[in-house]
């Protein structure tokens, strides 16, 4: 038996599906970390502002790096949603509210879900 021959747009398919699967990884994978570095982030503001001040305790100086950190991860969240999201071609508002997840607690959870379905539905991965 002889199998069909593979035609150019068979393999332009193929090649945008890998490239949309690497990029929902490296999608996933930020948007997780972007999250819990936030809530993390969110619980150092609660205990630093509203405890700390409260009891008259001291907060340790390594607390502050806290916003550094979940500022350099949503800076490359951003770019890994933008690779994401050109790849699979999301309208201007998806687009925005997806970029804003990362800076809203629990958010960036529940678009990272409801557009991994989507986009693996929609990509056959």
């Amino acid at each position: 038996m002889t199998e069909a021959p593979v035609t150019s747009a068979e393999k332009l398919a193929a090649k945008r599906r890998d490239q949309v699967g690497s990029a929902l990884k490296r999608y996933r994978f930020m948007a997780t970390l972007t999250g819990v570095v936030l809530l993390i982030f969110c619980a150092e503001m609660i205990y630093k502002y509203l405890l700390a001040k409260a009891f008259g305790w001291e907060s340790p100086a390594w607390l502050f790096y806290f916003g550094a950190v979940h500022g350099w991860c949503y800076f490359i969240y951003l770019l890994v949603t933008l690779d994401l999201g050109s790849k699979v071609r999301w309208p201007a508002k998806r687009f925005l509210l997806t970029l804003l997840a990362g800076t809203i607690p629990f958010a960036s959870f529940y678009f990272e879900k409801k557009n991994s379905d989507e986009i693996r539905a929609t990509f056959d991965l």
